[in-house]
């Protein structure tokens, strides 16, 4: 599959401000989104990666990438200048994702969370995924 997935926590608003983003931002439609609560979710993602809402996971290539490696590489396929962020790769992945937990574990305090998943626009739909 060459379609690329971002699966990400549907009722926090942290997590539909990074996709309001990459929409906003990136207009390529191979990159794609679904909610870890979806349909979709069940049928590429095992139920331990179902149950954490607190990560996103960027399937690409037919690889998983997790927390702070998956946001990294969606920056990255966003190409200039948000690719130029990838030089954060260097930086080693415990400390990335320590902070990307820290966030993730009070994500909900912070920003809030709604109460059901997000719905896609009309002119979203096509990169939503059930």
């Amino acid at each position: 599959m060459s379609e690329k997935i971002i699966f990400f926590d549907g009722v926090c608003n942290l997590c539909n401000g990074f996709i309001n983003f990459l929409f906003k931002y990136n207009q390529n439609p191979i990159i794609k989104v679904a909610s870890i609560q979806g349909e979709t979710a069940t049928k590429f993602l095992n139920e331990s990666e179902r149950v954490e809402l607190a990560t996103v996971i960027y399937q690409r290539n037919g690889h998983k990438y997790y927390r702070s490696g998956a946001v990294l590489r969606v920056l990255l396929d966003m190409g200039f200048p948000f690719n130029s962020t990838f030089i954060f790769i260097l930086i080693p992945s415990f400390i990335r994702d320590s902070i990307y937990l820290l966030i993730a574990k009070n994500r909900y305090k912070l920003f809030g969370e709604k109460d059901t998943c997000r719905l896609p626009t009309p002119e979203e739909k096509e990169r939503f995924l059930p």
